[in-house]
């Protein structure tokens, strides 16, 4: 199975990132093609830049927090992080369940996440939304 083959959400609506700033700031991503994230995110990562989840940050985009380091994300008040079980799409445009994707996604988000996601009952195909009070227990506010 190849990664790139997986898809997580309709489309990616925005990330974006400046130089002048290094910050990424996240709004309104719906997710998309996992590798594209997996390469941005990873670039992320190694530039040393801060990401600012300020909207929706649904499906693959919340691979941002098994790549860049906790201590160089935090949330606003808007943010909302959006989870659901790993899929693939056939030729058909059908979509089908990847569990053992599923599985070594969650296991690759860091633990507080985790748990939150296991006591809500795990990955499947209804999106679980982290937001509010319970994503401020997990990560910072940004200042």
């Amino acid at each position: 199975m190849q990664i790139r083959g997986l898809l997580f959400g309709a489309t990616v609506v925005a990330l974006s990132a400046t130089s002048v700033s290094a910050t990424m700031r996240i709004s309104e991503d719906r997710g998309g093609q996992i590798g594209h994230y997996l390469d941005a995110f990873a670039t992320v990562r190694t530039s040393g830049e801060r990401v600012i989840v300020d909207g929706n940050c649904l499906s693959a985009c919340t691979l941002v927090l098994s790549i860049v380091p906790e201590e160089r994300i935090c949330v606003t008040k808007r943010a909302v992080l959006g989870f659901h079980a790993a899929r693939s799409v056939d030729r058909r445009g059908r979509f089908y369940a990847e569990p053992e994707a599923s599985v070594a996604v969650l296991a690759a988000y860091p633990g507080p996440v985790r748990d939150w996601i296991s006591r809500r009952g795990g990955l499947t195909s209804r999106l679980l939304l982290l937001k509010g009070r319970d994503l401020a227990a997990i990560y910072p506010r940004c200042r």
